[in-house]
């Protein structure tokens, strides 16, 4: 198991796909946390937003620091495709199966190292987003981890990225073009199933639906305020519940997926 861990790794650290996506994750952490903290804190911010906007200094810290997950997550999505799709493309799974001839090693394997690459970007979006948006936070007045509870938000983005991941393996399996399948993940997970969620949330009996939502889950992972059309907070879960529920949802596609592997035809 140990060794096709690392091959799964040096499959992604000896392209040039690592260091871009790396440069992307960081960069991004940074420019929303600098983007958040400067809203949050800026007088101009009144109306129906406003009341969905955080408040205190933990809620606005937890905002600022997490506000670079919602394209992270999508880069890690899109690697989780990548990770499996790219083998299928160009027939290298075969390879891959005749090294390892068990698959059920291998599939083990790709989930350990997208789960470890998941928390490696993690870092990366954390380093960039704590360190430019403590810096405006301080100026601003606010009291950056003025509560234990950020470190655990902070914790808990790292296994965002990851599970997220992990839900793009699935993804790569169950659809058989790469590119097709590429494009349909990043489609739903950022446009689709989040504008679901608030459509959900207008009616009596989708209000109960949508907190299960993939994304709506990611943001009770993160503690982060969420609002509706009319700008007022929704409905969510309770972190660990909302950890719980993304834990299902990549449980299940990395099952899916997995199960499709070991009962295909792969030539």
């Amino acid at each position: 198991m140990t060794a096709a861990v690392r091959a799964e790794l040096r499959k992604l650290f000896t392209t040039r796909l690592w260091w871009g996506m790396a440069i992307a994750v960081f960069l991004s952490g940074a420019a929303f946390a600098v983007l958040f903290a400067f809203v949050f804190t800026s007088d101009a911010l009144q109306g129906p937003q406003a009341a969905a906007a955080p408040t205190t200094d933990v809620a606005i810290a937890k905002a600022v620091f997490t506000g670079g997950l919602q394209v992270g997550y999508l880069l890690t999505l899109s690697i989780g495709v990548l990770t499996i799709g790219s083998e299928y493309r160009h027939q290298t799974i075969t390879a891959t199966f005749l090294a390892i001839p068990r698959r059920g090693r291998v599939m083990a394997a790709k989930v350990i190292s997208l789960l470890a690459i998941g928390v490696l970007y993690g870092l990366l979006s954390l380093a960039g987003a704590v360190g430019a948006g403590t810096l405006v936070l301080t100026s601003k007045g606010i009291a950056p981890f003025a509560d234990p509870a950020i470190w655990r938000t902070l914790a808990l983005s790292l296994l965002v990225l990851g599970l997220w991941a992990l839900i793009g393996l699935g993804a790569g399996i169950l659809i058989p073009n790469q590119v097709a399948a590429l494009l349909i993940s990043v489609a739903v997970a950022w446009i689709v199933e989040p504008v679901l969620g608030l459509v959900l949330a207008l009616t009596d009996w989708g209000k109960s639906i949508s907190p299960y939502l993939p994304s709506r889950a990611t943001s009770a992972m993160l503690e982060s305020t969420s609002g509706g059309f009319d700008g007022q907070p929704v409905d969510q879960l309770s972190w660990w519940a909302g950890a719980l529920v993304l834990m299902a949802y990549a449980a299940v596609m990395a099952g899916l997926g997995t199960w499709r592997t070991l009962r295909a035809d792969i030539s």
